[in-house]
């Protein structure tokens, strides 16, 4: 019987039995919550916007404190990701804080890829933890979790509708990432522009299928404040970490000519609301939302590209090591086939090289019998002429022998005349 199917079984037999006495582990919660509280928490939150709408400002505000940071321009030439982490502290509970800033969103003339570098961002730290989860030894307890578990999606207060560049970039986010949009600089805009607004950014969304996070209402102890929350999405806000002085208190606020907005009152703006969801009642819940929803699809996505899946053919399941088994079988069965389609190429290359090297081979000895014969013909040539040249010789020799001798006797028979004249000279006188 497959273990598979023995824990099936175990799974179904399960029966309630009643306890006859106090045990302990209802002080589970407790050691869970001390364990969790030892070991810290984090939170990585995505700011996403235009240059210039308060991003930074607004994180200083959410968090009560100053981050550091450099104020960015309108003159990057990509969009370009800033991560940043802090290790904050609140009673003893201790939190480490990423903050990623999209710098230069919206500046380029063509935004048609400036979603791009945020997509491949959240990808690249949800890669990062399928290779932590795949790998033999673990440490995920001590693993810096990177992965985004909310998108803080900053809308430009126009009053009039959402530019294309945010339908597009939210439609390309909703699948990895827990998107809250929230319209930035609020006060720019008056109560009534603002209320047409917030309902124009909602049928917009839903007429593009544009899923953005949801509080949630299954919880009996936050379903009332949720389902009112979600009522007020997008939040209007404003952040300052300027303090006035109002009536006897210190507040935060921004002070302008014709009066004074206050970031806490919730007349003014949806601070506190945004504030109240995001860290003090649904921070853990975008936590279990990005491990059980966004980061789940990215896995099973990834797993099913590498073959591996949970049923075979006939629907049955399919265990871990058996798909691996057969992805190892189909490896191999490929790998040997591969091997012989190199094997057979090898073949033919070697011998269409032999036969490349035959022809050659027959075209040097036919180059070689055609220079031995031009040789031959030459060299034939050439006795032919030696001998020509050598009978000229023999020849020339002999005419001259013939006239040497000639020379000679014709001296002679002068030399005999010249004797007898003298002679015949002495008898006359």
């Amino acid at each position: 019987m497959a273990a598979a199917d023995i824990a099936r079984q175990v799974g179904e037999g399960c029966r309630t039995v009643p306890l006859a006495g106090h045990v302990g582990f209802d002080s589970l919660p407790d050691q869970l919550v001390n364990k969790s509280v030892s070991q810290g928490f984090c939170f990585n939150i995505l700011c996403v916007g235009e240059t210039g709408l308060g991003k930074s400002t607004l994180m200083d505000t959410l968090f009560n404190t100053k981050f550091e940071g450099e104020p960015a321009t309108h003159t990057q030439p990509g969009v370009q990701l800033r991560s940043n982490t802090y290790d904050l502290q609140e009673s003893n509970v201790g939190l480490k804080l990423t903050i990623v800033s999209t710098v230069g969103f919206g500046d380029q003339i063509n935004k048609e890829d400036s979603y791009k570098p945020i997509v491949e961002f959240i990808d690249a730290q949800f890669e990062a933890y399928l290779q932590e989860e795949l790998k033999i030894r673990r440490v995920l307890h001590t693993y810096h979790d990177s992965r985004i578990h909310a998108c803080l999606y900053f809308i430009a207060p126009t009053g009039h509708s959402l530019k294309s560049l945010d339908l597009v970039t939210m439609k390309k986010l909703d699948s990895k990432v827990n998107i809250i949009p929230i319209i930035a600089k609020s006060d720019a805009i008056s109560k009534s522009e603002l209320t047409k607004f917030k309902i124009k950014i909602t049928s917009e969304l839903v007429s593009n299928g544009v899923q953005i996070y949801q509080f949630p209402t299954d919880d009996e102890s936050v379903a009332e404040i949720n389902g009112t929350m979600n009522a007020h999405l997008p939040f209007a806000v404003i952040g300052s970490t300027e303090e006035l002085k109002i009536g006897n208190k210190m507040m935060k606020a921004r002070q302008y000519p014709w009066g004074t907005v206050q970031v806490e009152n919730e007349a003014h703006c949806d601070f506190v609301k945004l504030r109240e969801m995001l860290i003090r009642v649904n921070m853990e819940d975008l936590r279990e939302q990005t491990h059980t929803r966004h980061y789940e699809l990215y896995r099973r996505c990834k797993l099913e590209e590498m073959g591996f899946k949970d049923t075979d053919p006939d629907s049955k399941p399919f265990s871990l090591q058996e798909t691996y088994e057969a992805k190892r079988n189909e490896f191999l069965g490929e790998l040997q086939k591969k091997e012989e389609e190199m094997r057979q190429m090898f073949v033919q290359r070697v011998k269409e090289k032999e036969a490349e090297l035959k022809e050659a081979e027959k075209e040097l000895h036919e180059k070689f019998d055609r220079l031995k014969k031009l040789h031959q013909d030459e060299k034939k040539k050439l006795e032919d002429k030696k001998k020509s040249l050598d009978d000229e010789v023999n020849a020339f020799k002999q005419r001259k022998t013939a006239a040497e001798l000639l020379q000679t006797q014709g001296s002679q028979a002068g030399g005999s005349q010249t004797l007898k004249r003298d002679k015949e000279k002495k008898n006359f006188f």
